[in-house]
């Protein structure tokens, strides 16, 4: 029995690479979104990280201040203005720290969507492909 081929007219074979095309460019903006937003929850983390460390550091001091001042001030039997500034000095030290420490996390996070960047690059061959 002779085989039945389907030839499709060239009308159809374009319609159904408008479809594919469209459907293909809807994945890679979903793509682009989840990998956007993954890298924006990233960046989120890291800047509470910051945040932290600065507020920390703060409280820290305003905690410490008074009584660490007054110890050292007893204890070292020094003014008080030189036990302040020592106290003052460790913890702008302390919190310099922990800033540093999140500004490094937070240089390291990519924001460009590299996934994406190379799907696109293997849809436009694909496209190429498509049309000889």
């Amino acid at each position: 029995m002779p085989e039945l081929r389907q030839e499709r007219s060239i009308g159809e074979l374009f319609g159904q690479l408008t479809q594919d095309m469209t459907l293909l460019f809807r994945q890679e903006i979903q793509l682009a979104r989840t990998e956007m937003s993954d890298k924006v929850s990233h960046v989120t983390t890291n800047l509470v990280s910051v945040l932290a460390g600065g507020f920390v550091a703060y409280l820290g001091g305003l905690a410490l201040v008074a009584c660490v001042i007054l110890a050292l001030r007893d204890l070292a039997n020094i003014s008080l203005a030189v036990s302040a500034l020592i106290v003052g000095a460790i913890l702008a030290v302390i919190g310099w720290v922990m800033l540093q420490r999140g500004l490094k996390e937070m240089k390291r996070v990519d924001l460009s969507p590299r996934r994406t960047v190379e799907t696109l690059k293997d849809d436009v061959q694909w496209a190429k492909e498509q049309r000889s």
